[in-house]
């Protein structure tokens, strides 16, 4: 299985020597589901974009530290790849940005959240299994850093995953037996090592010191909390398994 990783944003440079950019990133995530997927990025915020919706066996949309309301040309440009892949039967997972992005391309509407940042990891309630995800736990740790979320579900989305903070924490699009994508706005793809440099990189210059503070403090490495990403990866890949058949 190959997937194609469309990266919004680029991770902080004081990172990518350790962890890579998105695409190398996410391919350690879905390796954990399949040791033999293959990752392609195309850098979708830099105007690189794939030749068409149908290269790869499937999409992941990657975080940013844009907002979907931002005046970008790739944005617009974006949603028509989105929308061509849904109308194509393309499937697509949308991760942070990708989550909103997804939505509002499909009809929802994400926007600047007035109850502010969530930062660290973040406990979410299950409220959707469909036959593919009956092994689904009934609440997931994951790790969040966003402001933005989706306010407004498109007309064919399924809640999958809510919270008291986020709604719509996880979609389901199209018939949840055989959605044609799904989407979620905490990173199941950063580990706890990731989330403890991320935070410290940037406390202060762009995440708030009490709200930093506070995650580092359930991030710390005497006691690393157990977070739910090798049921993400199994739930990604189980997902782009449904269109294989």
């Amino acid at each position: 299985m190959k997937i194609g990783v469309l990266q919004t944003g680029l991770l902080p440079e004081d990172l990518t020597a350790t962890y890579g950019e998105y695409d190398r990133v996410f391919g350690a995530l879905m390796r954990r589901a399949d040791p033999a997927i293959e990752i392609e990025g195309w850098r979708v915020v830099d105007g690189g974009f794939p030749p068409g919706v149908d290269v790869v066996d499937g999409w992941i949309i990657s975080g940013s530290k844009h907002g979907v309301y931002e005046d970008h040309p790739w944005i617009p440009r974006l949603k028509d790849f989105i929308r061509e892949a849904a109308a194509g039967g393309a499937p697509m997972i949308g991760v942070c940005f990708g989550h909103q992005i997804m939505a509002e391309a499909l009809g929802g509407r994400a926007e600047k959240f007035a109850g502010g940042w969530s930062l660290g990891p973040k406990e979410y309630d299950v409220v959707a299994r469909p036959g593919w995800m009956r092994d689904a736990p009934a609440r997931l740790l994951i790790p969040a850093v966003h402001q933005d979320q989706v306010t407004m579900a498109p007309p064919d989305a399924t809640r999958a995953a809510t919270s008291e903070f986020c709604a719509n924490a996880a979609l389901l699009y199209g018939d949840p037996e055989r959605p044609y994508a799904i989407s979620i706005q905490p990173h199941p793809e950063f580990t706890v090592d990731f989330m403890r440099d991320l935070i410290a990189s940037r406390r202060g210059g762009g995440f708030p010191d009490e709200l930093s503070d506070a995650a580092l403090a359930r991030l710390s490495p005497d006691a690393p909390p157990a977070l739910d990403g090798d049921w993400a990866a199994r739930w990604f890949f189980d997902f782009l398994k449904l269109h294989k058949n």
